[in-house]
């Protein structure tokens, strides 16, 4: 992830080096790449279906033409997507290395970039290797051990317990925020709350990450107050998953007319990547068995469970919309399934 985002190429499965079309070319590349943008291929895909691997795999977009490397750098600007998301031409390429494939995309979303590559044959400097294993080791939750925990009182509860975990691995240092007295004979009440920026610190109206946040915390005050506890998980997947940066180039195509959901897609994002094992870990580690979940969306429920997490109750978490987020909230009700 480090390599990608200074630029410098790496090798999956020692098939494809790689070198990010985002952030600049490494020197050495000594043949012809071929630019792969999941961000177009997004675009085309339905158009593209009957050529590509899989409807739901990775579409690898190429030039319908031969084109040198000063000429792919032009077709690579991450800018020009934004402006002409359909700039081309370009066709879809059936997928020789879908994991190798899969496996770069996840690599750039995690480390924050546009998931768009030049695929080149050969280099002559020496490339950073990263087989798919180890990136499925590195997002072991496994890994994931809690760092330390200290008093904190909060405006809405001074009786609360912060903690914090850290992976060997990871910069990323999740938090939990336990509000009331811990008791294993009651669920408490749980709200998985991925980190927002914009919402939470600098109370924008685009989302409703801020006040639901709030809100959260002062039904988990109320729920101690009655004898009952709660434990607020604020997990450090800006953008559900995808980054503060990108997060905000999709705010751009948003501004453009699209919504929440083709936002993500046409930038080669997913609309959900959120690591829920990571969140059954932190529940694990703190010794909540069962939780009485806040949240509108079952998929969130469903995604839970399927990690381990026995969801006693799911407690709807809803607000008032503002005119800024109206779309917002009609499209996680009528695309992604949230009970609004």
């Amino acid at each position: 992830m480090d390599a990608l985002r200074h630029g410098w190429p790496i090798r999956v499965d020692d098939v494809f080096t790689l070198l990010p079309a985002e952030t600049g070319f490494a020197p050495g590349v000594t043949a012809p790449c071929m630019l792969i943008s999941s961000a177009r291929a997004m675009t085309l895909k339905l158009a593209n279906q009957r050529e590509a691997a899989a409807p739901e795999a990775p579409v690898l977009i190429r030039a319908a033409e031969p084109f040198a490397l000063a000429g792919a750098r032009a077709v690579a600007d991450p800018a020009l997507d934004l402006v002409y998301p359909m700039k081309g031409p370009f066709m879809a390429e059936h997928i020789d290395a879908l994991e190798s494939a899969c496996t770069a995309m996840e690599i750039a979303r995690l480390a924050g970039i546009l998931p768009a590559f030049l695929f080149a044959p050969a280099i002559e400097e020496e490339a950073q290797a990263v087989r798919s294993a180890d990136l499925a080791h590195w997002k072991d939750p496994a890994h994931l051990a809690i760092a330390s925990r200290a008093h904190l009182p909060v405006t809405v509860c001074e009786d609360a317990e912060i903690v914090a975990f850290r992976s060997r691995d990871d910069l990323r240092e999740h938090v939990a925020l336990v509000i009331g007295e811990q008791s294993g004979e009651r669920a408490p009440l749980v709200r998985l709350h991925s980190e927002c920026l914009t919402g939470d610190i600098l109370g924008s109206l685009k989302c409703d990450c801020g006040p639901q946040l709030n809100a959260a915390l002062r039904a988990m005050a109320h729920e101690a107050e009655q004898g009952g506890w709660g434990v607020l998980l604020y997990l450090r997947q800006e953008g559900r998953g995808i980054g503060l940066v990108n997060k905000l180039r999709a705010y751009r195509l948003q501004d453009q007319g699209f919504d929440t959901v083709d936002a993500n897609n046409r930038l080669g994002l997913p609309t959900e990547a959120r690591d829920f094992p990571v969140a059954a870990r932190m529940l694990k580690l703190l010794g909540v068995h069962a939780v009485r979940l806040m949240t509108n969306n079952p998929a969130k429920v469903r995604a839970l469970e399927a990690v381990g997490v026995h969801i006693a109750e799911r407690v709807p978490h809803q607000l008032p919309p503002n005119p800024h987020n109206e779309r917002y909230l009609a499209t996680k009700r009528d695309r992604t399934g949230h009970l609004l």
